[in-house]
């Protein structure tokens, strides 16, 4: 059973329905004046045939009635009576002709070119969400104009609505329409009527074709009616008469579920999805109470959607000038911050090499002190005449003579080191380097005196030590070389310093620490113009750390030996040695080894501002591994250098860091919070604005399904 067709009210009806479908080889009957082309189909009344004026060669659709008497007449009566009241709305098809004495009756109206919606939607499935408005817009202002003029069509559905050459829809068979103030009730087509229209004793009500008008919108827009299913089908099928599948129709709309497959359909938005649901509400009561509301919310929709690019502008203008000031306010953190840093750097800098230059200086003064306490030692008159004459002891001189052959055995070079010691002649210039180091006139912090002869034997040694006796000629502080010879190395005539030297740094092993030796010739003056002799070496022994008083903080100094040779780059002194020594008595060998790399110097600017501590790496000079600016300064001393560097050194956070963290807070939080207000404001003044604009949306409430009649 097809129920697309309008339900009718006696079975006899229906049966010549079944008839008139027959498809007939021409026209019930020959209309004057118009020539019948083709069979266009035929209705439950009917049937519609194309014909040609013969007078304009104007194509019009000429619709016959079955049968004159009864209630065919009044159908026909009904129907030509609402196309004159509507003759001149061209959302109508137009009347054109009415042969009421003819057998059968007809009327003649315009023939629309592309048929109907029903036959489209069988061809296409269904339309887009743009265009199922475009249509289902016309159809509602002709519904609006028929529903001004007094008719209500109460059986609209696809195929009661035809397309025109431009496919704008024309609203035609209105064999059910009512006054509205008939009171007879008219059927429209099963999932297309109200459910309160279907029942024969209803009364006309306007909502009824806002209910067709719902329905009609859902099938453009899914392809089929609200509510149909196999299901639904079946149960109308198998009702008995047209009572039971009215009141069948009337139960399956009150407990359903709303229909919900427009909601998925591309393009259709919350608003269209709504104003589609407040036409299909069940409950009259609930459904826009008429076409003109429909169309209101309809031009509300489509005045928000016009709105939106204008909104969207509003929220997207603000946000994106936002952006951009955003990014420039960014740039702007950017170099204010870069531009901070960088001053800051330069004044940590700048203070960095006062006080590298200052320590430096600090070096230079004492190394002085110690170059004079040498010289004024090997100066002394009285001094070179004790060490000539313990010189030229005879006995001496053979234990000095025997003793300086490296090719002695130990045993031997033992027993005549315990001979020179205790040799009378050498405890006078003892005595002498014991009242040295004691004399609080001299310089402090010396570890040790000592004289060697001119072949670098060791004469006297203060404090007293087994080294005296040994040949030391190999040493820097004897010949004045970079580094240390071979300990079976001896120095020829005239191999050794001419001028006050200061020696390669060696490790001590009494005081686990960096020593240096300042040391100086000491030669007699000649006479009548004859060199003077050379009577040998006179040195003092120092240790490293007491040229650097370090305390570690921000910023603190590390001395470096910078000098060719194997020690280059050897570090002397360091916050961590001293911390070493106060908890463990002692430096790690691998200590030792640690030096400065070509290049790591911080000499240039980039090796300034990130500088690399030689002892981060070691696992327990991990508090050293951090962001250093550093400034190097030499340790020159008589128009010399000595090649030994003072590194002053300060971590970025300690010196900068803290202040740029917090500048970029305050500039950060500031910038956060303007943002927020800009943000703030903008939300604020658009949210007034929408709500100033905006039209409130009529919401269909959800329906609690009701009992089934009974």
């Amino acid at each position: 059973m097809d129920f697309n067709h309008t339900q009718q009210q006696s079975s006899d009806e229906q049966l010549r329905a079944q008839a008139l479908s027959l498809k007939p080889s021409r026209p019930p009957t020959q209309v004057p004046g118009y020539e019948p082309r083709k069979f266009l189909g035929a209705g439950a009344y009917g049937e519609v045939w194309v014909a040609v004026d013969r007078n304009t060669g104007r194509q019009v659709a000429i619709k016959f009635y079955a049968h004159q008497g009864g209630l065919d007449w009044s159908i026909l009566s009904r129907e030509v009576e609402k196309l004159a009241f509507l003759s001149a709305d061209r959302y109508v098809v137009q009347l054109l002709d009415v042969g009421w004495e003819a057998d059968p009756p007809y009327y003649v109206m315009e023939y629309v070119e592309q048929g109907s919606l029903e036959e489209r939607l069988k061809r296409e499935g269904q339309l887009g969400a743009r265009e199922a408005v475009v249509l289902f817009r016309d159809v509602a202002v002709g519904l609006l104009h028929a529903h001004g003029k007094g008719v209500l069509h109460c059986d609209l559905k696809p195929a009661n609505v035809l397309l025109d050459q431009d496919s704008r829809p024309r609203l035609a068979d209105l064999g059910q329409s009512r006054l509205s103030h008939e009171q007879t009730p008219p059927l429209g087509t099963l999932l297309y009527m109200a459910p309160e229209q279907a029942d024969l004793q209803a009364v006309p009500d306007v909502r009824w074709d806002v209910y067709a008008l719902g329905a009609l919108l859902y099938s453009m827009l899914t392809g089929t009616p609200p509510y149909r299913s196999e299901a639904a089908i079946t149960e109308f099928e198998t009702a008995t008469d047209l009572e039971e599948r009215l009141s069948r129709y009337r139960q399956l709309i009150k407990q359903s579920p709303l229909p919900t497959k427009h909601r998925q359909v591309p393009g259709v938005d919350r608003e269209l999805a709504d104003i589609v649901d407040g036409c299909l509400a069940p409950d009259r009561e609930r459904r826009y109470a008429n076409v003109q509301e429909v169309l209101d919310a309809l031009n509300a929709r489509e005045r928000r959607r016009a709105r939106r690019p204008l909104v969207l502008t509003g929220f997207v203008g603000p946000a994106l000038l936002l952006g951009i000031v955003l990014v420039f306010a960014w740039n702007l953190f950017e170099t204010v911050l870069g531009e901070s840093d960088e001053a800051l750097q330069r004044r940590a800098l700048e203070s960095n090499r006062f006080a590298a230059q200052y320590v430096a200086k600090t070096v230079t003064n004492k190394l002085e002190l110690f170059y004079r306490a040498v010289e004024e030692m090997a100066g002394s008159s009285r001094f070179q005449t004790l060490l000539e004459k313990t010189l030229d002891d005879p006995a001496l001189a053979d234990l000095r003579r025997q003793l300086n052959d490296p090719r002695l055995n130990d045993s031997t070079r033992e027993q005549l080191r315990k001979e020179l010691v205790a040799h009378p002649a050498r405890l006078a210039l003892q005595q002498r380097l014991q009242d040295l180091l004691q004399d609080d006139s001299e310089p402090e912090d010396v570890a040790s005196w000592f004289i060697t002869d001119p072949e670098g034997l060791q004469l006297a040694r203060a404090p007293e030590h087994a080294t005296v006796g040994d040949n030391f000629s190999w040493r820097t502080y004897f010949h004045g070389g970079d580094e240390d010879y071979p300990q079976d190395w001896r120095a020829k005539p005239n191999e050794h310093i001419t001028k006050t030297n200061l020696s390669a740094v060696f490790y001590s092993q009494l005081n686990n620490r960096w020593t240096v030796t300042i040391s100086t010739p000491v030669e007699t003056e000649g006479d009548d113009g004859r060199e003077g002799r050379f009577l040998g070496v006179v040195g003092l022994a120092v240790d490293v750390h007491q040229f650097v008083e370090i305390k570690e903080g921000h910023p603190f100094a590390v001395l470096i030996d910078w000098r060719p040779g194997p020690n280059k780059g050897l570090v002397l002194q360091h916050p961590l040695f001293d911390k070493l020594l106060n908890d463990h008595q002692k430096i790690p060998e691998r200590f030792q080894s640690y030096k400065l790399k070509k290049g790591e110097l911080p000499e240039t600017q980039a090796k300034e501002e990130n500088y690399i501590d030689p002892l981060a790496k070691d696992p327990q000079g991990k508090d050293y591994n951090k962001h250093w600016l550093a400034k190097s300064a030499p340790v020159s001393i008589r128009e010399g250098n000595t090649g030994w560097m003072v590194i002053v050194q300060e971590s970025y956070q300690g010196a900068i860091g803290g202040t740029l963290a917090r500048l970029k807070r305050s500039l950060f939080s500031s910038g956060l919070l303007a943002a927020a207000l800009i943000a703030v404001m903008s939300t604020v003044l658009w949210a007034l604005v929408i709500r100033a604009l905006g039209e409130p949306t009529r919401i269909v409430a959800k329906r609690t399904p009701v009992a089934e009649e009974p």
